[in-house]
């Protein structure tokens, strides 16, 4: 994949004659800082460093900003950062695309009024109606400095994460196998939202297609024996908990650990196509659908004859399979849609797996010594929330990775070999549930560790409003084993569970923690490691998707300039309207 790039704009005050050549080395070094800086601290997905493209020369006018915007159009530039030592000519200088995510950084020197461009631009930028990121140190430095203050160093970044996620997701597919599951709204998958908000195609295949493909062996049969003898390595087979009548035989079993692994390497193919399909005469099929987020209808049709698709869904979210370590793909369970975005948010910001799951039950301290005769204690003294679905979510989940001795969930390339195979050791594939999977299967079952921050977020479409954006930053918790069983078990013990206490802030929605469980917009949530609430609030305002619900520190948010004249962040993204539209 070609990754978009970042353009840094050196923009310079442009009168000849003694001011502008004083400036002219100064304002091309602090681009080539920011470019260092991003260079240094930001991957692509696929691990590679994020590539920079700067100005052919400072910016002191209109030409020179036509021959920047002309350049960066032929570089595949996708976010545009503006940077300055000093006042310039601001409606003469600034970048007028108007989808490209903006900034602007103005130095805050004495000697040339940097901050003074930044508030005339960010004014320009308001009046015209194209939003821009303004980036102001709290410091005082001198001309020249090249030292990036740790303040402004957090905002680049968190601009740059943001505004890279909304540019590789443009152009972009999400992929729709099958329709509606079990009438969840989620799974209505609405191509008017994606193409306004996201700039994406929406994708759609009958579920049919993984069947044809099986029949017709449209995929790679070496890769196939390979995937299944990586499997029976080391996928570890649980116990089956279904009545003694309604168990498959071994047989079956065999069979569907055959089909799950095919189902697997067909829905990747669907994502992305597979260039061995052309060599074996599927020359259409080798294509896929350029998908960057996919969904799998599953219940019920599908679930009522045939394997679900826990496996194909577990294996795909997480960031290794037979062919080693690698980029998780999102694929959403049941179809939803709207939590697909809402992982593909989180993954573009952290380069991470992220967990699909049901935000299923708050347990109450009372109910919890009730029912197990454990008091709560600590940070989960208040309650707790059990995040738990039919076992599509990813591995990485288990929390088996390590980053400064606490579990973790990390990027590909930062995992080791060790942790991936302790994720697998951790991980459980009982028979699937055959009240729920008529047709067989099998679901993962591990128990996410406890001292991980994370943040859960949810998108969902609200009519009259339009798509609205939740969340909550947390940490995962530990209970006691005999408490784990005694909850877990009151529910399906055969899928993946995370127990998971929201940060309260003591008022709305964070009241407590059954308050945030009230107040969740669906069935499912999103989450991701880290607390990232603040770098999803500025991409949801580039995309122009009102935050609706979340425990961020005020402080810690970072929208566009013109957000301040508006009396709330839904009345910004009315006014502004979809990124796209």
């Amino acid at each position: 994949m070609k990754y978009p790039s970042i353009g840094i704009r050196p923009i310079i005050d442009g009168r000849l004659g003694g001011v502008r050549e004083s400036l002219e080395e100064t304002t091309m070094q602090m681009a080539k800082n920011v470019a260092a800086l991003y260079i240094k601290e930001l991957r692509y997905p696929d691990g590679s460093p994020v590539n920079c493209v700067i100005a052919d020369g400072c910016i002191g006018g209109v030409v020179e900003a036509a021959e920047c915007a002309s350049k960066f159009d032929s570089s595949n530039v996708g976010v545009s950062l503006s940077v300055t030592p000093c006042w310039c000519y601001g409606s003469e200088t600034m970048d007028m695309n108007p989808v490209l995510p903006k900034a602007i950084w103005g130095f805050n020197g004495t000697e040339r009024p940097g901050a003074v461009y930044l508030a005339a631009t960010l004014a320009a930028h308001n009046q015209m109606g194209l939003p821009a990121f303004g980036i102001y140190g709290k410091d005082v430095q001198d001309l020249g400095d090249p030292e990036i203050p740790e303040d402004v160093r957090e905002c680049l970044l968190s601009f740059a994460k943001a505004g890279l996620a909304v540019a590789i997701m443009r152009g972009k597919s999400y992929l729709s196998i099958g329709t509606v599951s079990m009438g969840i709204a989620g799974s209505m998958v609405n191509p008017d939202f994606f193409q306004t908000y996201l700039g994406m195609r929406t994708e759609f295949i009958d579920s049919s297609e993984i069947l044809r493909r099986i029949e017709r062996k449209i995929y790679d049969e070496d890769e196939f024996e390979k995937a299944l003898s990586w499997t029976k390595k080391y996928c570890r087979e649980g116990e089956d908990f279904n009545k003694k009548e309604k168990q498959f035989s071994r047989e079956q079993k065999d069979n569907d650990w055959k089909f799950c692994v095919r189902m697997t390497i067909i829905i990747r193919d669907l994502m992305k196509g597979n260039p061995k399909l052309k060599k074996l005469g599927f020359g259409e099929e080798a294509f896929g659908h350029n998908a960057i987020a996919s969904g799998f209808q599953g219940q019920r049709q599908w679930t009522d004859f045939l394997p679900n698709g826990d496996f194909a869904e577990a294996i795909l979210n997480s960031s290794f399979d037979w062919n080693g370590l690698r980029s998780p793909f999102i694929v959403a369970t049941e179809n939803d849609s709207l939590n697909g975005v809402s992982m593909l948010l989180g993954y573009l910001l952290t380069n991470t797996a992220q967990i699909f799951a049901d935000v299923r039950t708050y347990w109450s301290p009372e109910s919890v010594e009730r029912v197990s005769k454990w008091k709560a204690e600590g940070i989960a003294a208040n309650g707790f929330i059990h995040l738990i679905n039919s076992g599509s979510a990813t591995l990485d989940g288990s929390g088996r990775q390590n980053k400064n001795n606490r579990p973790a969930l990390k990027p590909f390339w930062e995992i080791s070999n060790k942790e991936a195979e302790e994720c697998l050791e951790a991980t459980t594939w009982h028979p699937a549930n055959n009240g729920y999977f008529r047709g067989g299967g099998y679901s993962s079952k591990f128990v996410t560790k406890g001292g991980m921050p994370v943040t859960m977020c949810r998108l969902n479409l609200v009519k009259g409003i339009g798509p609205v954006l939740q969340i909550a930053e947390g940490e995962t918790i530990d209970l006691p084993p005999e408490v784990h069983k005694t909850l877990d078990e009151r529910t399906d013990r055969t899928w993946p569970t995370t127990w998971f206490v929201p940060r309260l802030t003591g008022v709305g929605a964070f009241r407590n923690v059954y308050s945030v469980m009230a107040n969740w917009g669906a069935n499912h949530g999103a989450i991701s490691y880290g607390h990232i609430g603040h770098d999803l609030i500025s991409l949801a305002s580039i995309l122009r998707i009102p935050v609706n619900m979340h425990n961020v520190a005020e402080e810690k948010i970072f929208r566009p300039s013109a957000w301040g004249a508006f009396s709330s962040d839904h009345h910004a993204c009315e006014t502004y309207g979809p990124l796209y539209h």
